[in-house]
């Protein structure tokens, strides 16, 4: 339920590339739209800078409730400055086209600078135009959450798992040889386990905590060198129960920062609800 800025309404005002209006509306409303405030570098949450547009007492739409895209592209005009080599090249349409009349919003053209330097175009593709071909349109964008559309989902990938504990069990390993030592590390194939150049003992590496996956490779092998099967383990690795690693991933309408703490202030706000209605109830 966390809100954001999305292109829900298209006015075409001349279509002639080879995809119909109702795919490019599509295609621009799953474009993410990114608030960020003037004094801010982050894109920031858009609760208290928009209202949602049923809740707006605005007869049709106002700069509080909605924002304003214009994109007019045409061919024609867009080659009359380019080389003969050129002009024979596909010109591709993106989200840099749209011009938005709110300075503090912009369409999210990539989700970071790696991507960006990868990228062959300039910005999320919309469509592809030939000569003779020009595409103008206006976009609305209105607040929305998830619920009601996923375009209005400001996250592409949430994810959690709980945090390892590695525990190195420094008796048991001292009864193993150097290659049985080094074996133990190799059988891993997370890779979360290194020799110590110093003691020659058996130590997490730096990173294991985001490495750990819990496969049992390690755990089988232990099994076949221990001397007696009911022998502790030389190295455990269990979840723990109080502390796990939350990922979010971004589309670029916000910062993954900004999504949690959202999200945060939306659970607080209906748990809040919830406690004023139960004090009601019992007034009652």
């Amino acid at each position: 339920e966390v809100p954001t800025l999305a292109i829900d309404l298209v006015e075409f005002h001349e279509n002639s590339t080879v995809l119909n209006d109702e795919y490019i509306a599509h295609r621009l409303g799953l474009i993410p739209i990114r608030y960020q405030p003037a004094d801010s570098l982050k894109g920031a949450d858009c609760n208290g800078a928009f209202l949602n547009h049923r809740e707006c007492v605005c007869y049709e739409r106002c700069p509080r409730c909605s924002v304003e895209f214009e994109l007019d592209v045409s061919f024609n005009d867009t080659i009359a400055m380019k080389s003969e080599e050129e002009l024979m090249e596909i010109l591709t349409v993106t989200s840099k086209d749209l011009k938005c009349n709110n300075p503090n919003v912009a369409p999210a053209h990539f989700l970071s600078q790696d991507e960006q330097d990868e990228s062959q175009d300039a910005g999320v593709a919309i469509v592809k135009m030939g000569p003779g071909q020009r595409l103008k349109l206006k976009a609305i964008a209105r607040l929305g959450i998830s619920k009601e559309h996923a375009k209005w989902c400001p996250v592409a990938v949430a994810t959690y798992r709980f945090w390892p504990i590695i525990t190195v069990n420094e008796e048991q390993v001292a009864t193993l040889t150097m290659e049985q030592k080094q074996e133990l590390v190799d059988v891993c194939p997370d890779r979360i386990l290194e020799i110590d150049d110093v003691t020659g003992s058996i130590k997490p590496v730096e990173d294991a905590w985001d490495k750990a996956t819990y496969t049992e490779d390690l755990q089988f092998f232990q099994q076949s060198i221990k001397k007696r099967p009911e022998d502790d383990d030389f190295v455990t690795v269990e979840p723990s129960q109080d502390k796990f690693i939350f990922t979010v991933e971004s589309t670029g309408a916000m910062d993954a920062d900004e999504i949690v703490m959202s999200a945060l202030r939306v659970l607080k706000d209906r748990l809040n609800y919830l406690a004023q209605e139960v004090e009601n109830l019992k007034d009652m």
